[in-house]
């Protein structure tokens, strides 16, 4: 018997966007209707990569920006290697909360790195595996900053600067734009959904987006109807 491949669903935007929320709702809807799912992080989910987030996010002292952008790579090569090919090949979606996006976003245009020395690391990473949907949650400067004071215990990169999140900003708003989509076909079809719903409306319009571009998979096979 023939496996269908699982898709990688990958869940981006900037801290306090809502990803780490919505990433267990979604996978939970999944479940709901009968679909096989798991859920990882980047940097995180081997060993290796647990303690290379540790490294990056929790040390008391600034990493250089190649040093960054090459650990959270490393990451990523364990991950992509040793779970997610093997997760997608067994016929199980993997949603995923950050991807190469966020490399570009941070690295690229928050750090300054030259953009083909690390579109070439991740091609290396990343083995050419292209995530079937990315999904960028949106939110506004101001409404991310309340989320994280609520929150407390910022990272090294939440803490970093406001001109270096406002790159990061620009950034992500550009990956919503058709013609840098085109010119970037290793980051696959992206769509932007507004983060500043209802934990339940943005699920809504999360899964009405899959339900949309996959009804073989995500509507008819669960037994899913939209209203």
């Amino acid at each position: 018997m023939t496996v269908t491949r699982g898709r990688l669903i990958v869940l981006e935007g900037q801290e306090s966007s809502g990803k780490s929320t919505q990433a267990p709702r979604l996978l939970q809807w999944l479940a709901d209707h009968g679909i096989d799912a798991t859920l990882l992080r980047e940097p995180g989910g081997t060993d290796a990569g647990e303690k290379i987030r540790e490294m990056v996010l929790h040390v008391p002292y600034q990493l250089t920006p190649a040093t960054e952008a090459l650990l959270f790579m490393a990451s990523r090569a364990e991950l992509v290697d040793r779970v997610i090919k093997p997760n997608l090949r067994e016929g199980r979606s993997v949603i995923l909360d950050r991807f190469f996006l966020s490399t570009y976003a941070y690295q690229v245009a928050g750090r300054g790195l030259d953009a083909g020395l690390v579109a070439s690391a991740n091609a290396l990473a990343t083995q050419g595996l292209v995530p079937d949907l990315t999904v960028v949650l949106t939110l506004s400067a101001a409404a991310r900053r309340a989320r994280l004071d609520r929150r407390g215990g910022h990272d090294k990169i939440e803490r970093a600067g406001d001109q270096f999140h406002a790159r990061v900003d620009a950034a992500f708003e550009r990956f919503l734009d058709p013609a840098w989509q085109a010119d970037h076909p290793e980051a696959g079809p992206i769509v932007g959904i507004d983060g500043a719903g209802t934990e339940d409306e943005v699920l809504n319009h999360m899964t009405a987006t899959l339900t949309g571009a996959w009804p073989e998979t995500f509507a008819v096979s669960s037994g899913f109807h939209q209203q």
